[in-house]
């Protein structure tokens, strides 16, 4: 290790003051062709003997009938078990070898399904008396008894073209609700599967595949009312987006329903109400942004002894959720408030006016992105906190939610499982705390939590740090950032970080990160929405940041030498990373990619990009910019992709020839989407080792990989 002297001018109350300081300084790591072959077979050997090493992870809660009692089985070194009987009054514990006797199964306390919009068509539909039958008959609605043939023609102007369709009843058989539908088939995207047993000949496939732009199927809403026996229009547009809508009837009169709309382009989101018997129609609910909504995530429970609405809105800026008076079409009040995000509503208990959620956030000086569950009244009021320890958490109920066993861990710290009582949170036991002595026995160093600030200097960027066990501080290592930017959702670990790719890739000479940057999901309304009509920034200039700060305190780590990969929505970044951002990275592995946003699937693209397509999806395409291309590139792409069309990636070559730029590729036939399978892994750390290390990797088609896998 070397050292520079150097001095530092520190003013202090008015004074100058001198101070010496060292600085340690770094030779770049480099290894010979031996070397890398025996890094090569440490890693493969670290990759069994990791396996298996950790114990006492998770508790898997079989209740007894009584409710007060439950076993779970912990699995032990060497294939060994144990089953343990927890008596959850007392707290107390008993070990024993075989199971205890029970007749129930675990029960876990899971999200409120909901569905928002009807997919199944419907052409013969029963009344709710029983005593009507509506149909289609040529393209056209009928009525008639159940008992009787001679049907009530209700439309005459269906065609083959345009039919009526999707017919409902109201609960009091009062009302048909159906519509005039303009369909819209999606069109085809092909692949070929070039390898297929049996045939000479390259085999050609197809899916139904609808992408940015393409016309969906529509949907004119009536009314037809028994009374009149007359069609009626409704007061409202076409439902021309994901198709036909889900609707409910006012419990206490059936003269009203309500459905929900969320407008193509992902801006605005309403919950209408439809007055049956005049065709007018009101908003309860009309949010609208200049950004989006996440389609995705909006929630909505309909409470019907009460005509209310629990509403999930970021409309100030965090993800909330709102009390909605259904008469009125108002807010009621705020159920939660503050700089924080409502991850997930589990249930609502109408009874107790209650809602149990998750959310992240709350605790300040925790990472943000950890999940801590929570309930609290329908007025806002007697926020009950069901999990505080500084940790990812995962509750599970006891089947009479008496009980309730939290699991938490961090990337750095392994799990903990504790048992709980759900009136006030009390702490009854500690069930088990994770026995990771034999993976610490490896040598493998724990990932570490990194978190440095981004683009504006105030929000924390928060990521993982994973090192090689035996590597020299005096060195400095290649950086290679793992990277998934896709807005859906948050993708760095937040549970304990057991032994897998990046610390694997990690062994082979690098420095192995993961960060989240602005753009993505779960945390306030801002940081998404820099991914608005913006996906080409991925959040570049938070995750360069972060590296910067990285190698600012560990000095081993070589930004001058950065790698990046991904797969999907990774892949197209990973491959932008060289177009946008060159100065900075040197070498990108990029699978599956999805390299321009209107060759992907629509529903994807649009709620990011926005609708409609207009000339920011080709400026931000990898395809248009290809000419762009610095440093070196491999793709690789699974001919049988059904996911992302594999011409995206195809496309991108194209471009690239045409523009000279050198790169590697790999197609791996019959694959489908993903990263290349184990073949696509090798070639992607071969390619790091080459590029990154300067150093040749194995040559597998000689005696070396023979050697290799013997060790």
């Amino acid at each position: 290790m070397k050292y520079k002297t150097f001095i530092l001018f520190v003013i202090s109350t008015g004074c100058i003051r001198f101070a010496v300081a060292q600085q340690t300084t770094q030779t770049a790591y480099h290894v010979s062709h031996e070397e890398i072959v025996q890094r090569y077979r440490d890693m493969a050997k670290l990759d069994s003997t990791a396996r298996n090493t950790v114990f006492k992870m998770t508790v898997l809660a079989h209740w007894q009938p009584n409710g007060n009692s439950f076993w779970y089985r912990n699995n032990l070194k060497d294939n060994a078990g144990e089953y343990v009987l927890i008596d959850a009054v007392k707290g107390t514990r008993q070990i024993s070898p075989t199971i205890p006797t029970t007749d129930t199964l675990p029960v876990a306390l899971n999200p409120r399904s909901r569905p928002r919009w009807d997919r199944n068509a419907r052409r013969d539909s029963l009344s709710p008396d029983k005593q009507w039958i509506a149909s289609v008959r040529d393209y056209n609605v009928v009525i008639r008894p159940v008992n009787s043939d001679a049907p009530i023609p209700f439309t005459s102007d269906g065609t083959k073209e345009k039919p009526y369709g999707q017919l409902t009843w109201s609960p009091d058989s009062k009302y048909v609700v159906g519509y005039k539908i303009d369909p819209r088939e999606d069109k085809e995207v092909y692949y070929v599967l070039s390898s297929q047993p049996n045939t000479t000949r390259g085999v050609l496939k197809s899916q139904h595949y609808a992408q940015p732009g393409d016309e969906f199927t529509s949907y004119e809403m009536y009314v037809f009312s028994l009374s009149t026996k007359t069609p009626l229009k409704v007061n409202t547009e076409k439902y021309d987006f994901l198709g036909s809508p889900s609707l409910r009837w006012r419990k206490d009169d059936n003269r009203y329903f309500s459905y929900e709309k969320a407008d193509r382009g992902h801006q605005r989101f309403r919950v209408i109400e439809v007055d049956a018997e005049t065709g007018s129609t009101r908003n309860i609910i009309d949010e609208k942004t200049n950004t989006f909504i996440y389609e995705q995530k909006i929630f909505t429970a309909y409470l019907p002894e009460t005509n209310e609405i629990i509403w999930a809105s970021e409309k100030d800026g965090w993800r909330h959720l709102y009390l909605v008076d259904g008469l009125k079409g108002a807010v009621k009040n705020p159920i939660t408030a503050g700089q924080w995000v409502v991850r997930e509503i589990d249930s609502i208990d109408e009874k107790k006016r209650e809602v149990w959620f998750r959310a992240g956030g709350m605790n300040t000086g925790e990472d943000p992105y950890n999940v801590h569950y929570y309930r609290i009244g329908f007025d806002g009021k007697k926020l009950v906190r069901l999990t505080t320890a500084n940790g990812n958490h995962t509750v599970n109920f006891s089947p009479d939610r008496k009980y309730y066993i939290d699991t938490y861990s961090r990337p750095d710290v392994p799990p903990v499982s504790e048992l709980h009582s759900t009136a006030d949170g009390k702490l009854i036991a500690v069930l088990e705390k994770a026995d990771i002595t034999a993976y610490l026995a490896t040598g493998i160093r724990l990932p570490e939590v990194f978190v440095a600030k981004g683009r504006d200097g105030k929000t924390d960027i928060w990521g993982v740090i994973c090192r090689p066990r035996n590597f020299d501080p005096a060195q400095q290592y290649p950086v290679i950032e793992n990277i998934y930017a896709g807005p859906q959702d948050a993708f760095v670990p937040k549970n304990f970080m057991l032994y897998g790719e990046m610390q694997s890739m990690a062994e082979l000479g690098f420095i192995v990160v993961q960060c989240d940057g602005m753009g993505t999901s779960n945390r306030s309304k801002a940081f998404h929405d820099v991914c608005w009509k913006n996906l080409a920034d991925a959040g570049f200039a938070d995750r360069i940041l972060w590296m910067k700060a990285v190698a600012a305190k560990y000095p081993y780590a070589d930004i001058t030498r950065v790698g990046v990969y991904g797969t999907s929505a990774g892949g197209q970044n990973a491959a932008g990373a060289l177009l946008w951002h060159p100065e900075f990275y040197k070498a990108a592995v990029s699978a599956a990619g999805c390299h321009d946003n209107r060759i992907d699937k629509q529903w994807w693209n649009e709620q990011w990009m926005g609708y409609p397509v207009g000339k920011h999806y080709d400026e931000q395409s990898n395809i248009t910019n290809a000419g762009k291309l610095q440093g070196s590139l491999l793709l690789i792409v699974g001919e049988a992709d059904t996911n992302v069309p594999p011409e995206s990636t195809y496309r991108l070559t194209d471009a690239l020839i045409k523009a000279n730029k050198t790169y590697d590729f790999l197609m791996v036939p019959g694959m489908g989407h993903g990263d290349g399978g184990p073949y696509g892994r090798k070639k992607k750390r071969d390619f790091f080792v080459k590029h990154l290390l300067g150093v040749d990797p194995p040559d597998r088609n000689v005696n070396e990989i023979e050697s290799l896998t013997r060790n």
